[in-house]
């Protein structure tokens, strides 16, 4: 057989076995919520993406969800394409050997190859595994031979490619609909914000390209690690304990100053210190590490799991949780940046170990604790207000968040900090939750003016730049807004 006709067969074999594995790739995706290898390893590479960088390109492509699109859509497309040289390779290495290769045997290489292999290595990290089967292949007396021509054999090959292109794009359509590309980087601002976040516009991240959708019926919690009497519950079991209410706001580690990854809410559910005093925790436990469905984990100090005020949600807002912000149980641990708050709650293990969670091995932190924020909502920056509509002032409002410290004062100014006013708090909120103030503003004249708002918290501490405290670590300083008055 000619080198240009085991080149050509190669190819062909190979773009269709690439097709191929994605088709099953997609299926098991779809059908059993199965990680890809490819996310698997996304999430496991991720980690040598320092936070920098990763801003950079998220701006260079438009935002993080874009990022997230392009990377999935790339990767697709390089697993299709990567089956091409493969099969090339495939068939010259057994045109040398004189052997006759199947377009078959090469199709079952490169589909079950890359899904064997990332079984074996990456078994540890398949955290929504169950179980995997296999099942064994009949050996054939001798491989069937590359076909001279591509006759009907050939034919056949293209009509899978092309089926399995056509049931792959179905599939892909459908997994598009229930990803997380809809959701993701959900923002609650600007002029409607409300004491209490509806749970539809709750502010949402994930590092997830699709979120796990956890069967009630399966879903139990272990309480393992350090403790003389690790436990499992079962969703049944918190049915019949008494739970508490808690007004608490959540807000993202990487969210701006103007920006609305920040929203608030009222939580139902344990005490996870009722969960661990019943496990009974060993002298020496420093830290609590808590494990999600998805495979996403994060520490905290054991002293602040055993906070009253540190809580295994089941419900949000009067309903059960929703699959995005974590169905059945998540984690609410105030005055922590939301990747504390893990959703999904699967385990909780009492450790001495201080393991970094997933997005502190990006980078981030490692000071998780929320300093005090505040945040302009109306008008918005760069407004234009007519003096004549100004006459009876122009109000001002916005949100102010001490993490678990509360909010004892707001205030404002319309001369970039060179004086300030006390603004009016329209919603104390609680201890543990954002509060929402306003201002009536009279401009004195046609002119443009900087709005800047500052909070001090509970503890009479008052909002400011912290030189020593990194990006990484949750942005601090004065949210500014400019507005030009006009006659």
């Amino acid at each position: 057989m000619s080198r240009s006709k085991v080149v050509l067969s190669g190819l062909f074999a190979g773009l269709v076995a690439g097709i191929a594995m994605t088709f099953v790739m997609l299926l098991l995706a779809w059908t059993f919520q199965i990680a890809t290898p490819l996310v698997i390893l996304g999430d496991r590479l991720s980690v040598f993406i320092s936070p920098k960088p990763f801003f950079w390109i998220m701006g260079r492509v438009g935002g993080y969800n874009h990022l997230k699109q392009l990377g999935v859509g790339s990767s697709i497309l390089g697993q299709i394409l990567v089956g091409a040289p493969g099969g090339i390779v495939y068939g010259m290495v057994g045109c040398k050997r004189q052997q006759r290769i199947g377009y078959r045997w090469t199709c079952l290489i490169f589909v079950a190859l890359p899904l064997v292999v990332s079984a074996i290595f990456l078994w540890p990290v398949l955290g929504t595994f169950d179980f995997l089967t296999s099942r064994g292949q009949e050996k054939t007396a001798a491989p069937p031979e590359f076909s001279p021509h591509l006759g009907r054999r050939a034919f056949l090959f293209g009509t899978l490619g092309l089926l399995f292109v056509g049931g792959g794009a179905a599939i892909a359509r459908k997994l598009f609909r229930i990803a997380t590309f809809s959701y993701d980087g959900t923002q609650y601002k600007g002029e409607g914000v409300r004491p209490i976040t509806p749970n539809d516009q709750f502010y949402c991240v994930t590092k997830n390209v699709v979120d796990p959708r956890v069967d009630a019926g399966l879903w139990h919690l272990e309480v393992i690690g350090m403790v003389q009497h690790p436990r499992t519950y079962r969703l049944l079991d918190f049915k019949k304990v008494e739970m508490v209410d808690q007004e608490t706001t959540l807000m993202c580690i990487s969210n701006g100053l103007d920006a609305g990854l920040m929203s608030n809410a009222v939580w139902r559910g344990i005490p996870m210190a009722d969960l661990l005093q019943a496990s009974a925790p060993l002298p020496g436990a420093e830290r609590v590490r808590l494990h999600g469905v998805d495979n996403y984990t994060d520490t905290v100090p054991f002293q602040k799991a055993m906070s009253p005020t540190t809580l295994v949600a089941l419900m949000m807002n009067g309903v059960d949780l929703p699959d995005r912000h974590g169905f059945p149980a998540r984690a609410i641990v105030p005055g922590y940046f939301g990747e504390k708050h893990v959703k999904w709650l699967t385990r909780i293990e009492v450790t001495k170990a201080n393991v970094k969670g997933f997005y502190e091995t990006q980078g981030w932190g490692p000071n998780f604790v929320v300093p005090t924020r505040s945040r302009i909502d109306i008008p918005y920056n760069d407004s234009w207000i007519r003096t004549a509509d100004a006459t009876k002032g122009v109000s001002v409002r916005g949100v102010a968040f001490g993490g678990d410290r509360g909010i004892a004062r707001v205030e404002f100014s319309s001369d970039d900090g060179e004086s300030w006013d006390e603004a009016k708090i329209d919603y104390p909120g609680t201890k543990l939750s954002w509060a929402l103030w306003s201002f009536n503003w009279q401009p004195d004249e046609a002119d443009d003016y900087i709005l800047v708002v500052r909070a001090t918290d509970g503890e009479g501490k008052v909002q400011e730049f912290e030189e020593d405290r990194a990006f990484t670590s949750g942005i601090t300083g004065f949210h500014k807004v400019v507005v030009h008055t006009f006659t």
